[in-house]
């Protein structure tokens, strides 16, 4: 039970990593430590992976942020860059802050949800998601100063994120068969899903253009961000779908 109960000081411990602490890698890294320890430790309260309701899904997702972050913050472009682990942080952070205003649900998995399926499809949904918020912090620093480097690990995170999307949208399907019998449903967050997987094919076929398309493509990386947001929180909280909170 001590355990259990030192638990919110660890969401702490990671929000003041994030902000102040993202100055530096080895914050970030922190952070990271900490939000992983929390979902462990709830993970071992549950007895499941805790990626049900809006409180775990933002942290994972707040966690894969960070752990983006850390991993991005060794390219050549923005090694030693200290503004690339503040804007990584403060975009997992924000999230981070918002995932402790939900009540944690305590309960266990319903049976539609319990596979290996589910989970498969959320973590690497949730990994997609976070290269493609690392990805529109480098498309909004090749705006500011005109260093191509940005757009290289723009199209990098894009491609890895695209990959490990396309890869929830295939164990997606596949735990829908066997929830409901089919792979499709035609609801909002299908719909939306195949958008956001069209807009990032979209703007990987784009960077292929050449170096005149080097605008656009940067700011269509910042567009995917908001397209990805709107997919993962806006047709949850705004739309009725099997994906609903």
């Amino acid at each position: 039970m001590g355990i259990f109960s030192s638990m919110p000081f660890l969401l702490y411990g990671a929000v003041a990593c994030l902000f102040p602490g993202s100055f530096w890698r080895a914050g970030l890294m922190a952070a990271v430590g900490c939000q992983l320890s929390y979902l462990a430790t709830r993970g071992l309260m549950l007895g499941r992976l805790p990626l049900l309701g809006p409180h775990d899904t933002l942290l994972f997702f707040s966690l894969s942020v960070a752990l983006m972050g850390v991993i991005s913050s060794y390219y050549p472009a923005v090694r030693n860059k200290r503004w690339f682990t503040v804007a990584a942080g403060m975009s997992a952070g924000s999230v981070t802050v918002a995932a402790i205003m939900f009540k944690p649900l305590n309960m266990p998995l319903p049976q539609i949800l319990d596979t290996l399926w589910f989970e498969l499809h959320v973590v690497v949904a949730f990994f997609g998601y976070a290269l493609f918020v690392i990805g529109a912090i480098a498309g909004a620093a090749y705006l500011r100063t005109g260093i191509r480097g940005y757009l290289d690990l723009l199209y990098k995170t894009a491609l890895v994120g695209w990959t490990f999307f396309s890869a929830s949208m295939i164990s997606g399907g596949i735990w829908g068969y066997y929830a409901w019998g089919t792979y499709w449903l035609w609801t909002p967050k299908e719909l939306w899903t195949s958008i956001l997987w069209l807009f990032y094919a979209l703007l990987l076929h784009v960077r292929l253009k050449g170096a005149r398309w080097d605008t656009a493509f940067a700011w269509l990386g910042i567009a995917g961000a908001l397209v990805m947001m709107f997919t993962y929180l806006g047709v949850s909280l705004l739309m009725k779908s099997s994906h609903s909170f």
